[in-house]
């Protein structure tokens, strides 16, 4: 069964459940499993105050959705953005469960969110916001419940925040109640750079499928936040030549090849566009340059049908969650293009945090080296297993990877009596 979305809607939550039901149209699962499935089991939605720097008390709005827990706590991230929305929250949580399954984390996924702009608090407000949107969420989380993380907008520090609030309340020292915090409260090293070194690990693996080197092997990277940062430098350390590079103002290209150590001091101290007026692009053309590799590293929907004809890369990499809607992925594999789909593509993040939560409740602690080995051999296990099931059932890799997370999880429920 295939449901229809008007992709002019762009609903997340709706995209979702399309995805859902085209990887089941190859499974064979009782209709009541796919339903489960295709909604989360739980959501909060809380509204929480804060006092401000200038002493008004604003009232926030936030959301935490758990999908599934057949195989183990919900995890996923908590992002602060002024365009959160409850569906995309929930379309999230389910992204989680099938990114954690994909890569067989004994996770399910959950998503939290905060209807905020950070870029215009101060750091004493973010702290805030941070604390009082953990007090409000406490008792629906843990480290045996539901495990939050940094997404868009958290960082490391909002996280050490959380975490503080979360131990002060329930009386102990909680490290593992929460993901992607500082290495001197209980973080992991390799965390920082794990969403984008496990979507590289991806890509070399790809490029060695299409017989394509990867010394200059072109590349362009959407979005220059964490993940499309360190990917684009893990990229260029890779050999591959980074030709063209975008943030939220627009983008810069270069066919000769960029200096990527210049673009970054750019982000830090000015703008990227300061590269030179000559190598000024829109986000939506760097989408369609010729290049061998292309990185949505953004925000969701930014390759439609509206566009997916005219995208030329030879292999997609999904370091963004919901880059790509889904009659767009029909066009490009009709067209022969490989998309590394978000569930496995940026799942390096969720492998890394996992660790990180095993390492807190051993207490002990890893080296860096020890997590890179660990995460790079999970992340070509996964490819592997995803790329030989598309073949076999001569589909896109997006549905491969739907395929072996929803048959874990229906495992899981069926293994605890609930279908």
């Amino acid at each position: 069964m295939t449901v229809v979305v008007a992709e002019e809607t762009l609903n997340p939550y709706k995209i979702a459940q399309q995805q859902i039901d085209t990887a089941v149209a190859h499974l064979k699962l009782p209709e009541h499993v796919t339903q489960i499935l295709k909604h989360p089991m739980r959501v909060l939605s809380v509204n929480f105050p804060v006092r401000m720097d200038d002493g008004t008390v604003q009232v926030f709005e936030g959301y935490r959705s758990q999908h599934n827990d057949a195989i183990g706590p919900t995890k996923g991230g908590i992002r602060f953005h002024p365009d959160v929305t409850l569906d995309e929250v929930k379309a999230l949580s389910m992204w989680m469960s099938f990114k954690c399954g994909v890569v067989g984390l004994p996770y399910g996924g959950g998503k939290g969110g905060v209807i905020c702009d950070p870029r215009k608090m101060s750091k004493g407000e973010l702290e805030r916001v941070s604390r009082a949107f953990m007090e409000a969420i406490a008792d629906f989380v843990g480290p045996d419940k539901d495990i939050p993380a940094p997404d868009v907008y958290t960082t490391p520090q909002i996280m050490g925040w959380m975490m503080d609030t979360y131990s002060k309340m329930k009386g102990r020292y909680s490290p593992g109640v929460i993901t992607g915090k500082p290495l001197i409260i209980g973080g992991s090293k390799g965390r920082n750079e794990a969403t984008a070194q496990g979507c590289v690990y991806t890509i070399l693996a790809a490029l060695k499928d299409k017989h394509l080197p990867v010394q200059n092997a072109t590349a362009a990277v959407q979005g220059f936040g964490n993940a499309g940062r360190i990917a684009a430098r893990l990229l260029s350390e890779a050999g591959c030549k980074i030709v063209a590079i975008s943030d939220s103002r627009g983008g810069i290209y270069d066919p000769n090849g960029l200096d990527i150590d210049q673009i970054s001091d750019l982000k830090d101290n000015a703008s990227i566009l300061d590269y030179g007026e000559s190598f000024v692009i829109s986000n939506e053309a760097l989408l369609e340059l010729d290049v061998d590799i292309l990185v949505p590293a953004a925000l969701e929907n930014v390759i439609t049908a509206a566009n997916a004809d005219r995208i030329q890369a030879k292999i997609i990499a999904e370091a963004a969650n919901g880059p790509t809607t889904p009659e767009a992925d029909r066009v490009l594999f009709q067209k022969g293009i490989v998309v590394i789909p978000d569930v496995l593509a940026n799942a390096g993040g969720v492998t890394v945090s996992y660790f990180e939560w095993v390492q807190n409740l051993m207490n002990y602690y890893w080296s860096e080296a020890e997590v890179l080995e660990k995460l790079e051999t999970n992340m070509i296990q996964s490819y592997v297993a995803v790329r030989d099931l598309a073949k076999e059932h001569s589909t896109d890799l997006r549905t491969a990877a739907y395929m072996i997370s929803i048959k874990r999880i229906a495992a899981a429920m069926e293994a605890r009596g609930w279908v």
